[in-house]
């Protein structure tokens, strides 16, 4: 019973957050861009299956990946051999990277490299950085230091990187922190600091998926550099032709081996690890497993739900309507409708939701999950509209994204460490399947239609996603710091009042 008063709490979550952006979509097929009756309903077969896969997807993370995550982060930082911490915490990098839906699809746009030794470079980028992080919060070593050092590296490599392929390579950041990564590192960091006592250990607990994104950026710059290619050519994603509603609950029919194949891969790694670790530890109870088992199972099904929906129904949709867009007579239109749905569309990012909701819980309320939504939803808006400004003008990423970073990391020096690990963090966390399966596409059909150079001109919307919520969301903590100096001001003030009258009247 208690059960099913969770899943139709977690259903209600997602519903609110996927009909907005299914509303926006629903409005621009039957006014600007007209869709077919079939292709409408294959995208709103998509979204039901987004709403159910959401809130299967959240309910099974918290009941399984999330324990395991700690579980595993505790027990193998106690380990007097720090060579054994840095193995697992490789394999988990490694494993868990190579099984992201999101990174399957960002290989498949760039075929200037075969799609396994670009895989197999990202998951070693997570794997390595994964350690490094790991490492950090055993250490207590501050993230601004790592940040600050890693991004120089970063932009140094960029600058001899050949100019076709640094935005997939800022791409590649973002779209390895999907929602197969973000609950297990997110976890794993919780687990690894409850192992220190001091009274920064909450805050190092963040900071573990900002610099996973890190090391693929810098691997694939380096492979960039030893490929020097020169163009990638990309397919148009096609909206299929549907007559009947049949025709597109077929569609979804037959997809749904492929999918189930497929997470089925990305999970398979991840559970085997976990069964050898209890296995030596005995740490877990069997009630917890069995707990722990249905989870896994209803995170399995969810995440087939949630990638079925978007990648059949979501895909084409986004390349029909920025194709669209794009070439009518306001193309500048683009500008404003891929903000408005920037802001709705990071609120139906399942890695999100498990976010917000172990912010909140590590900050004792003070940071609500409310308040990282919309900081999150605004900064990916603005991420989406600059997006779009270079969609149609071939504005050169760097151009933003140098000012950007050099703004976030100077807002390191003003907030409080726990809004720095958890804005770096977030900008990984929005940067998911909705934006590599609906904003890519939605970027690459515009690009298309208006002739521009996909490869410069389209890719990097996964990086520029990635990047605004480290400003919006520093920011906000900004404001909170300052606001708890005039308050602690006011109530020294009100003190020495108090003070002045008790000399006073003695």
């Amino acid at each position: 019973m208690h059960l099913n008063k969770q899943l139709k709490e977690k259903n209600r979550e997602s519903l609110a957050s996927v009909l907005p952006i299914t509303a926006i979509v629903f409005l621009l097929s039957i006014t600007i861009a007209p869709l077919e009756p079939g292709a409408l309903v294959l995208f709103l077969f998509g979204a039901i299956l987004l709403i159910f896969g959401m809130g299967l997807f959240t309910l099974g993370v918290d009941m399984s990946m999330i324990p395991m995550g700690e579980g595993v982060g505790v027990e193998v930082s106690r380990s007097k051999h720090l060579l054994i911490p840095i193995v697992v915490y490789f394999l988990l990098g490694v494993l868990s990277t190579m099984a992201e839906p999101d990174l399957q699809v960002l290989a498949e746009q760039v075929p200037a490299i075969d799609n396994q030794v670009l895989i197999l470079t990202v998951a070693a980028g997570v794997g390595l950085f994964l350690v490094v992080a790991a490492l950090r919060i055993r250490k207590g070593v501050p993230l601004r230091r790592l940040l600050l050092l890693f991004y120089f590296l970063v932009f140094a490599l960029a600058a001899l990187a050949p100019i076709n392929f640094i935005p997939v390579s800022f791409d590649s950041g973002g779209v390895t922190t999907g929602p197969i990564t973000v609950p297990f590192i997110m976890a794993l960091g919780l687990g690894i600091a409850s192992t220190r006592s001091d009274a920064n250990s909450a805050s190092d607990s963040f900071g573990l998926v900002s610099l996973c994104s890190i090391g693929p950026i810098l691997a694939v710059l380096l492979l960039g550099i030893c490929y020097q290619p020169q163009e990638v050519p990309y397919s148009m994603v096609e909206l299929p032709a549907m007559a009947t509603t049949a025709d597109a609950a077929l569609a979804f029919w037959h997809a749904f081996p492929t999918y189930f194949a497929e997470v089925a891969k990305a999970l398979a790694p991840i559970a085997g690890l976990f069964i050898a670790f209890q296995a030596v530890t005995r740490r877990f109870l069997p009630n917890q497993l069995l707990r722990m088992g249905a989870g896994l199972l209803y995170t399995y099904l969810g995440l087939v739900l949630f990638l079925c929906g978007v990648n059949v129904g979501f895909m084409p949709a986004g390349s029909f309507l920025g194709a669209t867009v794009a070439s009518s007579e306001h193309s500048w239109l683009l500008v404003p409708i891929g903000m408005l749905i920037g802001f709705y569309i990071v609120k139906a990012e399942p890695a999100v939701a498990v976010l917000t909701k172990q912010v909140e819980e590590v900050s004792n309320g003070s940071i609500s999950h409310k308040a990282m939504g919309r900081a999150l939803s605004i900064g990916v808006c603005v991420s989406v509209g600059l997006a779009m400004v270079r969609v149609l003008t071939g504005l050169n990423i760097l151009w933003l994204l140098v000012p950007g970073y050099a703004i976030s990391l100077g807002l390191t020096f003003f907030v409080p460490p726990i809004f720095t690990g958890i804005a770096f963090d977030s900008g990984g966390v929005a940067s998911g399947p909705m934006t590599a399966t609906f904003l890519l596409p939605f970027a690459m059909g515009a690009c298309s239609a208006l002739g521009g150079n996909l490869m410069t001109d389209a890719f990097g919307i996964v990086a520029m996603v990635a990047m605004t919520p480290l400003v919006t969301i520093q920011t906000m903590g900004l404001f909170s710091e300052v606001q708890h100096k005039l308050a602690r001001r006011r109530l020294r003030y009100h003190m020495e009042r108090v003070e002045d009258l008790v000399v006073y009247f003695d």
